[in-house]
């Protein structure tokens, strides 16, 4: 069974992109934006998982609050309660999480709440395209031979 240990070695080794509560908004919406990512995981001084700041977040309590994304800091917008997962989880389990949760993005810490990495819903919908046209070829091959 595949693992998302599995999706982040097929994801490549990109740089956690990950910002201070005490950023404001601005600075986080133009880091996603350069990056052109839809969220930041939040980290505390030691790097553990303290929140999650979406693109939802900025829609939601910054602009359809008319606040001043200058002013107001990603700490007191961000999501607090956040789902995360292993590098062991199953790749099922995490697309689970993310449809239950109605959520897009996933960080992956380890038992100290450790950032490891973070997955979308775009990189499991990738990881599961892929395997389905690797199946595709294998069952065409079977059914018709090599070509």
């Amino acid at each position: 069974m595949p693992t998302v240990s599995d999706l982040l070695a097929d994801k490549g080794s990109e740089e956690v992109l990950s910002i201070s509560r005490d950023a404001s908004v601005l600075e986080a919406a133009k880091l996603m934006n350069q990056h052109k990512i839809g969220a930041l995981v939040v980290t505390d001084q030691a790097g553990k998982v303290d929140g999650i700041f979406t693109e939802r977040d900025v829609m939601r309590r910054v602009v359809a609050e008319q606040k001043d994304p200058t002013a107001v800091t990603v700490g007191s917008v961000m999501t607090k309660e956040v789902a995360c997962c292993g590098t062991d989880t199953s790749v099922d389990d995490a697309r689970s999480v993310m449809k239950t949760r109605r959520i897009r993005h996933l960080p992956v810490v380890g038992q100290d709440r450790q950032l490891h990495g973070i997955i979308s819903i775009g990189d499991l919908n990738a990881y599961h395209t892929n395997n389905q046209e690797v199946e595709i070829k294998f069952l065409q091959e079977y059914l018709y031979g090599r070509t």
